[in-house]
């Protein structure tokens, strides 16, 4: 395919993108399964060339990015909180699943080697972040659930294309070593978080001394793929990396962003992030036909690889499952040891109880695996000598289009219909948005009232609270002169800005001392932006 061919099937996808979001939402479907089924059917339509996907371009492209906008917008407060349960999810549910899906292909094709079974089972272990953002931000659920999820796609990508490295060497060379694979693995996520940090601290920084919205916002979005490609040229993991420099820059950004820079990045990246999201499932579509070519045709395709396929697409199904219930049970008796331990002590009412087996966010969580580019990535990357590569290529696909056209499409039916508990969404000490904007109209008032009142003592602005009404009275009292008064525009407005600066610093603090919640914060930072950007505007 040439390059200009190329360039029109992008544009013919964008096109695409835009028909089929509006199916998705007259159909109520979520738009990824209209995507993927969209790009599918591009795929097969006469006239249009075969599409060869490269992997290593589609990783490097639309992986930084995704990644760099869930970590962005984390809630590090609560990612740290439930990082335990991040982990059991995006490490130890991707290995278990690594396992079990390994086991079951080695005994429905013996003749395949351990290596392959294993890196099959490592390929489609990781949910994808893409594909959970895509699905899970159209649905209602409870808080904690909804930072398990979206901390273990941020996370688990790591693991499974480590797991991946291994296995494949394991396949190709016959030796494995758990020592070394293990510790191979802390040098990369460590490597990547130490790498991560660093480069956030940078890009701060070299934030705090750029002075125009552009380029501030152009370095910030860089800022995705520097830390991903700078981790994989240090050999660390570049996943790791990107989130964790996302990370930083979300916790700063407040302090180093101006109003204005905020509501242009932010309109600036929403329309990068959709794009992107919806030409990975198109892209993942017309790969179909590639993978399909590639294996003799579909019929071949399905009566000689059906039983191997259904094999792993269940398992990958019901691995999770068995992984989530089991951790929730552990959980469970280790909260009735406790209570039992408390109760022996005297303490029975000074230990909390142990909360009832939540049946219904487990299998919520179990039911949130969708898979998607990285998966598919990942299985066209591997070496053509790779024992096993067409099944491998085969159930990927499959694993792709059941878990986002099955669970994507009936997840919001699952959460409306079990109805998950959303009691503990809330923390205690939060303030609620009432009392939050006490504290910030407060902090404002007494900033502004050295600032009303002259010399002499008399108020000079009365009228600063009814912005329109105090402007179209300058209006009417100045519409013959040339221009207004420069200083009576600078005083109006300067009172206005010091307002809302008192505002802003009154707002950090209630948010770093865990106040107010990053939600919160969004809905009261976003009202000052607002504030701040007309007070310049008016004040010229």
């Amino acid at each position: 395919m040439s390059s200009v061919m190329g360039f029109k099937l992008v544009l013919l996808s964008l096109v695409a993108i835009i028909g089929l979001e509006l199916l998705a939402r007259r159909l109520r479907l979520p738009p990824a399964a209209a995507l993927l089924v969209g790009g599918a059917a591009m795929a097969f339509m006469p006239g249009l060339p075969r599409f060869n996907l490269d992997p290593e371009l589609v990783l490097v492209v639309f992986l930084p990015p995704l990644l760099m906008d869930g970590a962005y917008t984390s809630v590090w407060d609560e990612f740290k909180r439930h990082l335990g349960g991040i982990l059991l999810l995006a490490i130890g549910a991707v290995a278990f699943t690594t396992l079990t899906v390994g086991l079951v292909v080695h005994w429905v094709v013996p003749a395949l080697p351990w290596g392959a079974c294993f890196a099959l089972g490592a390929i489609v272990s990781p949910p994808d972040a893409v594909a959970a953002k895509a699905v899970l931000e159209r649905v209602a659920l409870p808080r904690r659930l909804m930072v398990l999820l979206e901390g273990e796609s941020l996370l688990n990508d790591a693991a499974g294309i480590v797991l991946v490295r291994f296995a494949v060497a394991a396949a190709l060379t016959g030796s494995f070593s758990a020592e070394h694979a293990l510790g191979r693995f802390a040098v990369l996520a460590f490597g990547g978080v130490a790498v991560g940090v660093a480069l956030g601290f940078v890009v701060v920084k070299l934030l705090r001394y750029l002075d125009d919205a552009y380029l501030i916002i152009t370095a910030s979005t860089l800022s995705a793929w520097i830390s991903y490609i700078v981790g994989d040229m240090l050999d660390v993991s570049g996943v790791i990396a990107t989130v964790s420099c996302g990370m930083m820059l979300g916790w700063h950004q407040h302090e180093v962003f101006t109003a204005s820079v905020r509501m242009r990045g932010t309109a600036f990246w929403q329309v990068i992030i959709f794009l992107m999201e919806a030409l990975v499932f198109i892209l993942i579509g017309l790969s179909l036909r590639g993978v399909i070519v590639r294996l003799g045709g579909l019929g071949d395709t399905l009566s000689t690889l059906a039983p191997a396929v259904g094999a792993v697409v269940g398992v990958v199904v019901l691995s999770r499952f068995v992984w989530v219930f089991a951790v929730e049970g552990c959980k469970r008796l280790v909260g009735l040891a406790r209570q039992r331990g408390g109760q022996r002590g005297g303490q029975r009412d000074g230990r909390p109880k142990s909360a009832a087996f939540d049946w219904r966010s487990a299998t919520v969580t179990s039911w949130a695996g969708m898979r998607g580019v990285v998966t598919l990535a990942i299985a066209l990357a591997l070496p053509e000598t790779m024992p096993g590569r067409d099944l491998i290529l085969v159930a990927s696909f499959a694993v792709i289009l059941v878990t986002v056209l099955g669970q994507g499409t009936t997840i919001g039916l699952l959460i409306r219909w079990l109805d998950p508990d959303h009691g503990a969404d809330r923390n205690a000490r939060h303030l609620s948005e009432p009392q939050a904007w006490a504290r910030l109209e407060a902090a404002q008032l007494a900033a502004i009232q050295p600032l009303v009142h002259g010399p002499d003592g008399d108020v000079i602005h009365p009228r600063l609270l009814e912005q329109y009404s105090y402007r179209a009275r300058i209006t009417e009292s100045f519409q013959h002169e040339a221009n207004f008064p420069a200083d009576a525009r600078a005083a109006h407005y300067g009172v206005i800005l010091a307002a809302v600066s008192a505002g802003r610093v009154e707002l950090l603090r209630l948010h770093r001392t865990g106040l107010i919640h990053d939600e919160l914060l969004t809905l009261l930072e976003h009202d000052l932006d607002l504030q701040e950007i007309a007070a310049l505007h008016g004040k010229g």
